[in-house]
Parts: structure tokens; sequence; C-alpha cells
């Protein structure tokens, strides 16, 4: 019974895993914005590189 009552006060287990999960979480978060931000910036520069040569971008296949 010891082992039992130990066992269900141990909360190690619980805190690693709610730590994970958040790191996770934080991690999806940071992907999903820097990908926006990447498509944003790419056709910024693409728009200011054609306007300043004169001639229509290059369509990559």
């Amino acid at each position: 019974m010891k082992f039992f009552r130990k066992l269900r006060r141990n909360e190690e287990g619980a805190t690693a895993i709610e730590y994970g999960l958040i790191a996770a979480l934080i991690a999806v978060a940071a992907i999903t914005a820097m990908s926006s931000l990447g498509t944003n910036l790419s056709t910024t520069f693409t728009k200011v590189s054609s306007s300043m040569t004169g001639t229509p971008p290059a369509q990559n296949p």
C-alpha cells in the first residue's frame, strides 16, 4: 500500500508532460507565425525588386 500512496503523490511525470505540451504549443505558434511572415516578406521583396528593375518578376517552375 505504501508504494501506491507514494505513486499517487508523485507528480514529476505529469509536470514533465505539461512542460512538453507547452513547449510544443509554443513551437507550433512560432512556426505558423514565421511561415506567414516569410511569405509576406518574399512577396514584398519580389515587388520591390520588380519595381526597381522595371521588369515583371520571374516565375519559378
